[in-house]
């Protein structure tokens, strides 16, 4: 029976900090991080790959910035949507085409996926994700009386608008996920943790200006998917105990014990590897045999187990 591998791309290995991140670039990109998951293609896994979309998402908020008063803005979670089809399109596109390559023949689809959160969910009272640009007090002030965002300032002098970041409760699509990946079918989806949706007064759907956590919705995917491997491609090639100072020490394994108590000791900071590591024991304490964290440089070498960090129960 063949395995199954939960594969979570960040949003920074389609366009990384520092590039303009024009498509032409994000396709470049999107292209070398594929050649590096054919691994798991050679290795014949059932495969189904999410990923994120924080770049992607600040670039449509920026044009509404620059085009509001003349096209009307598009609220957020129809932005994720968007971003789930581009990004859809850009991987399934290049994994087509390495497929091709190598004379396989695997299909590959994007399913647009929206995720069930709780309405009452204390961050949609309580607004804690910074998203998009970074504004001057007044630029910031301006956009919130013209497009009614919350705004605040996130350090000395950068204002950033602020919208709720609530759990994932139930991912709408998860059986179709789960039948395609069980029949071969390389699966991308709840890109950017998903497109947020509530039930209201009558069962029906409706959309919520939010961001949901990435990282819970992929561990949630990946049970859902009963994947047994875990891999989380994120910007740094391990996790360390003491990141980025004088006495920082990589792991290259631990339990899931051991990342719970690293975690109670605030090694791991909340806005990068905190909810990495959060997903990460989710995942093994919902029936995954194995997580790995690693950068998308170091994922074959990662698959073997001779790179990254190897969580396990």
């Amino acid at each position: 029976m063949n395995k199954t591998a939960l594969i979570a791309l960040g949003g920074n290995a389609l366009s990384p900090k520092g590039e303009q991140g024009n498509i032409y670039q994000q396709f470049s990109r999107t292209r070398e991080s594929l050649a590096e998951i054919m691994e798991f293609v050679q290795q014949d896994y059932n495969i189904c790959i999410t990923h994120g979309n924080g770049p992607q998402v600040g670039d449509a908020l920026h044009r509404m910035d620059l085009t509001h008063e003349v096209i009307p803005p598009l609220p957020l979670g129809v932005c994720v949507a968007g971003t789930q089809g581009t990004i859809g399109y850009m991987i399934q596109q290049s994994l087509q085409n390495a497929l091709r390559e190598e004379k396989i023949d695997r299909e590959v689809v994007t399913l647009v996926t929206q995720v069930r959160v709780d309405e009452n969910d204390p961050s949609i009272a309580h607004p804690t994700k910074f998203i998009g640009k970074r504004y001057s007090k007044d630029e910031a002030l301006k956009m919130s009386e013209k497009l009614g965002w919350l705004v605040k300032e996130q350090e000395e002098g950068s204002w950033r608008r602020l919208v709720p970041s609530p759990d994932p409760v139930y991912i709408l699509h998860g059986i179709s996920i789960r039948t395609l990946v069980e029949k071969g079918t390389i699966v991308l989806a709840a890109g950017g943790g998903g497109i947020p949706v509530y039930n209201d007064s009558r069962n029906y759907l409706e959309g919520l200006d939010a961001v949901i956590d990435k990282d819970l919705t992929a561990a949630k995917l990946g049970w859902i998917i009963r994947a047994d491997e875990y891999y989380i491609i994120t910007d740094v090639d391990q996790v360390y105990l003491y990141f980025n100072k004088e006495n920082q020490a990589p792991i290259n394994q631990m339990t899931v014990d051991e990342a719970k108590r690293y975690q109670s000791k605030g090694h791991f900071q909340k806005g990068s590897m905190g909810p990495k590591m959060r997903s990460a024991i989710f995942f093994l304490e919902h029936g995954g045999k194995k997580v790995v964290i690693t950068n998308i440089k170091h994922i074959r070498k990662a698959v073997s187990g001779n790179a990254g960090t190897q969580i396990i129960n």
